[in-house]
Protein backbone atom coordinates (compact mmCIF):
# COMPACT_ATOMS: atom_id res chain seq x y z
CA UNK A 1 0.00 0.00 0.00
CA UNK A 2 3.01 2.06 0.94
CA UNK A 3 3.97 1.79 -2.99
CA UNK A 4 0.56 3.01 -4.27
CA UNK A 5 0.23 6.25 -1.55
CA UNK A 6 3.94 7.00 -3.01
CA UNK A 7 2.58 6.68 -6.54
CA UNK A 8 -0.07 8.91 -6.23
CA UNK A 9 2.75 11.44 -4.20
CA UNK A 10 4.66 11.48 -7.09
CA UNK A 11 1.46 11.74 -9.60
CA UNK A 12 0.58 14.80 -7.87
CA UNK A 13 3.97 16.40 -7.22
CA UNK A 14 4.33 16.39 -11.02
CA UNK A 15 1.06 17.47 -12.09
CA UNK A 16 1.71 20.26 -9.15
CA UNK A 17 5.12 21.32 -10.70
CA UNK A 18 3.91 21.21 -13.84
CA UNK A 19 1.58 23.96 -13.29
CA UNK A 20 3.40 25.93 -11.68
CA UNK A 21 5.23 26.28 -15.23
CA UNK A 22 1.98 27.46 -16.37
CA UNK A 23 1.31 29.43 -13.58
CA UNK A 24 3.75 32.45 -14.68
CA UNK A 25 5.18 33.18 -11.29
CA UNK A 26 1.55 32.90 -9.47
CA UNK A 27 0.44 35.65 -11.74
CA UNK A 28 -2.51 32.71 -13.41
CA UNK A 29 -5.25 31.91 -11.31
CA UNK A 30 -6.03 28.31 -11.77
CA UNK A 31 -2.58 27.04 -12.74
CA UNK A 32 -1.62 28.88 -9.28
CA UNK A 33 -4.53 27.02 -7.12
CA UNK A 34 -3.86 23.40 -9.36
CA UNK A 35 -0.36 24.10 -8.20
CA UNK A 36 -1.27 24.80 -4.33
CA UNK A 37 -3.56 21.87 -4.36
CA UNK A 38 -1.26 19.07 -5.67
CA UNK A 39 1.35 20.00 -3.63
CA UNK A 40 -1.04 19.86 -0.55
CA UNK A 41 -2.39 16.27 -1.84
CA UNK A 42 1.22 15.42 -2.68
CA UNK A 43 2.56 16.03 0.71
CA UNK A 44 -0.64 14.27 2.33
CA UNK A 45 0.04 11.24 0.58
CA UNK A 46 3.91 11.24 0.93
CA UNK A 47 3.00 11.41 4.70
CA UNK A 48 0.38 8.71 4.46
CA UNK A 49 3.07 6.47 2.47
CA UNK A 50 5.82 6.97 5.24
CA UNK A 51 3.57 5.10 7.75
CA UNK A 52 4.72 1.84 6.03
CA UNK A 53 8.03 2.68 4.21
CA UNK A 54 11.47 3.95 5.17
CA UNK A 55 11.83 7.60 4.80
CA UNK A 56 14.92 7.67 3.21
CA UNK A 57 13.77 5.27 0.20
CA UNK A 58 10.57 7.26 0.27
CA UNK A 59 12.07 10.35 -0.32
CA UNK A 60 14.75 9.16 -2.58
CA UNK A 61 11.94 7.15 -4.93
CA UNK A 62 9.17 10.50 -4.39
CA UNK A 63 11.98 13.26 -5.45
CA UNK A 64 13.90 11.41 -8.11
CA UNK A 65 11.12 9.82 -10.26
CA UNK A 66 9.51 13.33 -9.84
CA UNK A 67 12.71 15.04 -10.99
CA UNK A 68 13.00 12.51 -13.93
CA UNK A 69 9.76 12.79 -14.72
CA UNK A 70 9.74 17.02 -15.16
CA UNK A 71 12.78 16.86 -17.29
CA UNK A 72 10.85 14.66 -19.32
CA UNK A 73 7.98 16.91 -19.55
CA UNK A 74 10.29 19.93 -19.85
CA UNK A 75 11.83 17.98 -23.19
CA UNK A 76 7.88 17.32 -24.55
CA UNK A 77 5.93 20.09 -23.31
CA UNK A 78 8.45 22.99 -23.06
CA UNK A 79 10.57 22.02 -25.85
CA UNK A 80 14.11 22.08 -23.38
CA UNK A 81 16.88 20.69 -25.12
CA UNK A 82 18.24 17.60 -24.21
CA UNK A 83 22.17 17.09 -23.81
CA UNK A 84 24.38 14.15 -22.68
CA UNK A 85 24.62 15.99 -18.93
CA UNK A 86 20.82 15.78 -18.60
CA UNK A 87 20.60 12.31 -20.14
CA UNK A 88 23.22 10.99 -17.90
CA UNK A 89 21.73 13.08 -14.65
CA UNK A 90 18.45 11.56 -15.34
CA UNK A 91 20.17 8.08 -15.49
CA UNK A 92 21.67 8.44 -12.46
CA UNK A 93 18.64 8.96 -10.73
CA UNK A 94 16.89 6.10 -11.97
CA UNK A 95 20.08 4.13 -10.51
CA UNK A 96 20.07 5.79 -7.61
CA UNK A 97 16.33 5.01 -6.82
CA UNK A 98 16.93 1.43 -7.93
CA UNK A 99 20.06 1.15 -6.02
CA UNK A 100 17.84 2.54 -2.85
CA UNK A 101 15.18 -0.26 -3.54
CA UNK A 102 17.71 -3.36 -3.76
CA UNK A 103 19.11 -1.89 -0.66
CA UNK A 104 15.71 -2.70 1.24
CA UNK A 105 14.41 -1.42 3.87
CA UNK A 106 16.00 -1.74 7.97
Amino acid sequence: MGYLLLAGAIAAEVVATTALKYSEGFSRLWPSLLTALGYLVSFYLLAQALKSMSIGTAYAIWSGVGTATIAVIGLVLFGEGLTAAKVAGIALIILGVVVLNLGGAH
